[in-house]
């Protein structure tokens, strides 16, 4: 019996395993990067080790020695980092623990993609034709998708369209295979622009019984990267027969034990993609329609017991979840740094729970933490259970829409308009965020704008009065004169916003968190935040992001002419023009790597390259001036 745990992991993973833990009796033990010291899981851990750095958890040799040094007799990996690493697996075995998860043969036998696919082809499952970058030939057919042979999450990924970006894309593919996973071996398979992305569950035991715990749908993505997955997958029942019993043989074929996913995409008819020889990020939506928990499973199997059942139980209604990223989709999906001041979603009946008819949250940051670049830019899961698809989708939509995010930019607004739109109620595929600019769009428009910068005023005109030494007793925006109202200015989503006002006029109440406003004998109550000068205001079904602009303000260093600066924190791993070159506006001048993704930097403007200030391998902050271009 495992009686203490050590989870070589961080963030929601490491807090969704000690939950578990915690249920079953096992002592949990954390481990923690420099950055992570203040981490949700180091705190609920009754142990915890610091390891140097800010990416010990691809270091096998400090895992194991903290797994020994607190006295625990497993390692569980989570998933991402080292979770597929045969040689971390074989490294824990070596000392003594035990693994929680798959033999190391197979991990080794499925932690090759190209190999993976030469096993499963040999146990008669379907596969896409692929190649190496190197001989890809002439008649391949573009589009391709140059593709991390090592690794997931999307990463290690770019589409090519021709065969003159082929190059380009395989060299940017690898640099981040390498940089997220330490290998940066990449090959080229066909790419299917209208496919559905399915997954099917399995679960093995030492014993012999390999089963497929249905399937998942996670066709909604960006770059890539999974961020609405849902349980059950909209299948006729021959097609889920053949998906399962493809899984099923892959899982046979390479002697699998443990959790694991089989992946397909399905475009007529299926094709696999690979198998992850870990648990999931998207696991809660199986666990909610089943009603299991996987985490334990895999602690059961792990410690010999076999399977409690010999098929799976009956899927009950529908789960969706969605990926809550510090991110501007609208922005290329530029990733956002900073404290997280505020991560409130109403409704939630669970966390890192199984919500049966209710709302799970899990989430790996708290209100005061910092989201910095070093890791992936998931803040949360959500994940809404109901009887039907529809109900599913409305109750998270609302509960999102609903919720207090404060500190950081979110795809929040985006993954509300995904839930709500026809396309996604017809049954998304993978291209489908691409032939939906619209969804884009923020859910607060030009009038909630304005209305935002009215209550952010009174609530700080409230602030004000509340913090008075004198007169307090006087109503906020008092005047001898009321003929002029009160005005102030607020940096908004789209520039500036000047509001005038008086606070008598439509105002039912205003204090500094809350404003209630009278429209026409319709009253609304609107929810403020404020951090400095900033005011987060949160209005039925949107929130708007408001800075008060200073009538004084110090002045700033002006930037040369042309500078190009960085949008974000991070590293530079490639640059792409040289001093004297003309670029055209919108081509990639450099590649910064943020939070274990590439992101490109494109010219404002037509121009020549007259100054570069960076070199590959420099560390920059968001706003260092990389290059500078002259127009013209």
């Amino acid at each position: 019996m495992i009686a203490r745990l050590l989870v070589a992991n961080r963030g929601e993973i490491a807090r969704r395993v000690i939950r578990t833990c915690r249920s079953l009796g096992v002592s949990p033990v954390a481990v923690h990067a420099e950055p992570d010291a203040g981490g949700a899981w180091v705190a609920e851990a009754d142990a915890a080790v610091a390891l140097p750095g800010t990416a010990p958890y691809l270091r096998a040799d400090l895992l194991v020695d903290a797994a020994l040094r607190t006295g625990a007799d497993a390692v569980h990996p989570g998933y991402g980092f080292l979770a597929e690493d045969a040689g971390f697996a074989r490294a824990v075995l070596a000392a003594g623990l035990t693994w929680v998860g798959p033999p190391p043969e197979a991990i080794a036998a499925m932690g090759s993609k190209v190999r993976a696919k030469e096993l499963v082809a040999a146990a008669g499952v379907p596969v896409l034709p692929s190649w190496d970058p190197a001989s890809v030939p002439a008649d391949a057919g573009y589009p391709l998708l140059v593709k991390a042979s090592f690794g997931g999450g999307g990463r290690g990924m770019r589409v090519v369209r021709s065969a003159a970006g082929l190059a380009d894309a395989v060299a940017a593919a690898a640099r981040e295979a390498e940089s997220a996973f330490g290998d940066g071996t990449v090959f080229v398979e066909r790419w299917l622009e209208r496919a559905r992305h399915i997954e099917v569950q399995v679960l093995a035991d030492g014993h012999g019984t390999v089963l497929a715990l249905g399937e998942r749908d996670c066709s909604v993505q960006r770059r890539h990267q999974k961020i609405v997955e849902e349980a059950p997958a909209a299948l006729d029942p021959e097609l889920r027969a053949r998906l399962h019993g493809a899984a099923v043989a892959a899982a046979r074929a390479v002697g699998y034990v443990g959790a694991g996913t089989v992946e397909f995409l399905v475009a007529g008819e299926p094709a696999f993609l690979e198998m992850n020889t870990r648990l999931q990020v998207e696991h809660p939506v199986t666990e909610a329609v089943l009603g299991l928990d996987l985490v334990a499973l895999q602690l059961s199997v792990a410690e010999g017991t076999p399977l409690p059942f010999d098929a799976a139980p009956p899927v009950r209604g529908h789960a969706i979840e969605v990926r809550l990223y510090a991110e501007d989709p609208a922005a290329d999906w530029r990733p956002s740094t900073g404290v997280l001041h505020r991560l409130a979603v109403p409704g939630v009946t669970s966390e890192f729970g199984f919500p049966a008819g209710g709302l799970r949250l899990d989430s790996g940051v708290l209100a005061g933490d910092v989201v910095s670049p070093h890791y992936d830019p998931m803040l949360a899961k959500l994940v809404a259970h109901a009887p039907t698809r529809a109900a599913a989708a409305r109750r998270l939509a609302a509960a999102l829409a609903g919720a207090g995010i404060h500190g950081v930019r979110t795809n929040r607004d985006l993954l509300v308009r995904v839930l709500r739109s026809p396309g996604f109620a017809a049954g998304p595929d993978t291209g489908f965020l691409a032939r939906h600019p619209e969804l884009f769009a923020p859910l607060a428009g030009p009038a909630e704008v304005r209305t935002a910068a009215l209550v952010a005023s009174l609530a700080a005109a409230a602030r004000r009065r509340a913090a008075a030494t004198v007169l307090a007793t006087l109503p906020a925006g008092w005047r001898n004169n009321p003929s002029q109202p009160a005005t102030a200015t607020w940096d908004g989503p789209d520039g500036p916003v000047e509001v005038a006002y008086r606070p008598v006029d439509g105002v039912v109440r205003a204090t500094p968190e809350e404003v209630v406003l009278d429209d026409g004998g319709v009253r609304t109550a609107y929810r403020v935040h404020a951090v400095g000068e900033v005011s987060h205001v949160d209005g039925p079904g949107w929130s708007v992001v408001l800075a008060q602009v200073d009538p004084l303000p110090v002045p700033r260093r002006l930037l040369p002419a042309g500078s190009l600066t960085a949008p974000m924190p991070g590293l530079v791993v490639a640059v792409r023009a040289a001093v004297g070159d003309r670029v055209a506006a919108g081509r990639p001048v450099l590649a910064l790597e943020a939070m274990k993704m590439e992101h490109a930097v494109l010219a404002p403007t037509d121009g020549v390259l007259t100054e570069l200030r960076v070199a590959t391998g420099s560390q920059v902050d968001a706003g260092d001036v990389l290059a500078v271009i002259e127009e013209g």
